[in-house]
């Protein structure tokens, strides 16, 4: 039996030293430079008042005119060429103007290049040097699934100082990406290799899924034979443990028992974030409770929302059902919003008695329902800054929902909060008391991943070596 497992730990330790190297060095660069995204703050900080725009049609009529028969949520922004309404059912968005219902996906190079223009001058970005890249389905930084129902998207470089790049979608006409030289430089040296994501590769979900799946199991594996082997070849020696092999072996053997404990909770805790369900539960909601949760209103109800004028201030607005009422919300500001309620009373959020009215109809014996704190152990965050998220606990399954736009944020049930813990807590570090010092996070991410790193390589070195050996031979 140890023959076997010394035999399979050196040729699994061959293939995979250098993938062992690869994820702890692009661990340290990714703990502070995440993958390009668009965050809500220049999301926001780039549209357009829509107060006082040439509206002639009801979001009602807006439904009718996409043909989307049951659409949820509908969005009203004006882009460089107009005042538009974002449709958007379970399975797919469309865009439609606000005078006429037309069609306002984005075909033309022209339009994109002036909606990414207008975008940056809002934020403060030069785009003397505006031009279009490409029209694509996939590239190296649109390659996650949340762009699907915006493809193809148009890729649009500034060429301002910091070679910033946006992405228009086709499908709304929304800036829904942007990236920047420092950040694509980082992150081919940070996710691309650490999340084995060629864009090849990552475009076919389904292989990227099963390929890093696989990778991440056999490493693991590897690793828990080598910490099996670690602690059978200890030696004791009067009264002190020492490892029977020399040089590089030995180095290997002594830093690989001080990093086993984060060895193996780190490549477990890695194989774990490719889960997608496999062991442990998604926290979507099951089709029972989307039934309730995100039904598909009644649009003909829109006009009685309507009858108060949209905010000269707002710069997006939305139309949403929540417990099976329509409201109506705009966005004046990143961290301030005006809610509409069915009966056309105003607030800032949702309140804590509609959210439980909601989550009782779902799950019966729900207890009462409470503002998540900024330090629970289980977070969540508004899209809106200041907005209230609530916990709903109804037994053992929990809701949090978003106090904003009553979107379910998380659903917890035991195994969710499992995973929470062996997924993101073991590989990020990001336990609460970690979390209110984050110089101490830091300083533990970076040492133990360099420690990891120190032990990879002396495993690239025996590798080496076994390998010029065997065939030198």
């Amino acid at each position: 039996m140890m023959g076997a497992i010394v035999l399979l730990h050196r040729w699994l330790g061959i293939a995979f030293c250098l993938l062992f190297a690869m994820w702890f060095a692009t661990g340290i660069v990714m703990h502070f430079i995440p993958f390009p995204s668009l965050t809500e703050a220049e999301r926001f900080a780039g549209l357009a008042p829509v107060g006082g725009a040439q509206v002639t049609m009801s979001a009602q009529d807006a439904v009718v005119a996409s043909g989307i028969a049951d659409a949820r949520r509908v969005r009203l922004i004006r882009r460089s060429d107009g005042p538009v309404y974002i449709v958007a059912g379970p399975q797919r968005v469309r865009a439609v103007r606000a005078l006429d219902g037309a069609d306002a996906s984005v075909t033309s190079s022209d339009v994109a290049l002036a909606i990414a223009r207008e975008h940056a001058r809002r934020r403060g970005l030069d785009v003397t040097g505006a031009a279009i890249l490409a029209r694509a389905d996939y590239d190296q930084w649109s390659v996650p699934n949340g762009f699907d129902r915006h493809r193809p998207l148009f890729s649009i470089a500034l060429g301002d100082a910091a070679g910033t790049e946006v992405y228009v979608s086709s499908r709304t006409g929304e800036v829904v990406l942007d990236t920047t030289r420092s950040e694509r430089g980082w992150n081919w040296a940070g996710s691309v290799l650490h999340w084995i994501y060629p864009t090849g590769l990552r475009s076919n979900w389904a292989l990227w899924d099963g390929v890093v799946w696989t990778l991440s199991l056999l490493a693991l594996i590897a690793a828990l034979l080598g910490a099996v082997l670690g602690l059978a070849r200890l030696r004791l020696r009067g009264r002190q443990l020492s490892s029977p092999y020399r040089g590089w072996h030995a180095l290997h053997h002594v830093i690989g028992l001080i990093a086993t404990a984060f060895v193996l909770t780190w490549i477990f805790s890695g194989w774990l974030s490719m889960d997608h369900g496999r062991l442990f539960s998604r926290g979507e909601l099951t089709p029972a409770e989307a039934g309730v949760i995100d039904v598909s209103p009644n649009w003909t109800t829109t006009a009685s929302l309507d009858r108060t004028p949209i905010l000269s201030a707002a710069r997006e607005v939305e139309w949403f059902a929540f417990n099976g009422k329509l409201h109506r919300r705009e966005r004046v500001g990143l961290d301030k919003q005006v809610l509409i309620g069915p009966d056309g009373g105003e607030s800032d959020f949702l309140s804590a008695p509609e959210v439980e009215n909601l989550v009782r109809r779902v799950v019966a014996g729900c207890g009462a329902t409470s503002i998540l704190p900024d330090d629970d152990a289980y977070p969540a965050q508004s899209i809106v800054a200041r907005a209230p998220v609530y916990r709903s606990r109804c037994g053992d399954l929990w809701f949090d929902i978003d106090g904003a736009d009553g979107r379910v944020l998380q659903r917890l049930d035991a195994s969710r909060r499992a995973y929470r813990w062996v997924y993101s807590a073991l590989h990020t570090l990001d336990f609460p008391v970690l979390l209110a010092h984050p110089r101490l996070r830091d300083v533990l991410i970076v040492g133990l991943c360099a420690l990891g790193l120190v032990f990879s390589i002396t495993g690239i070195v025996i590798g080496w070596r076994r390998l010029r050996s065997t065939f030198a031979a």
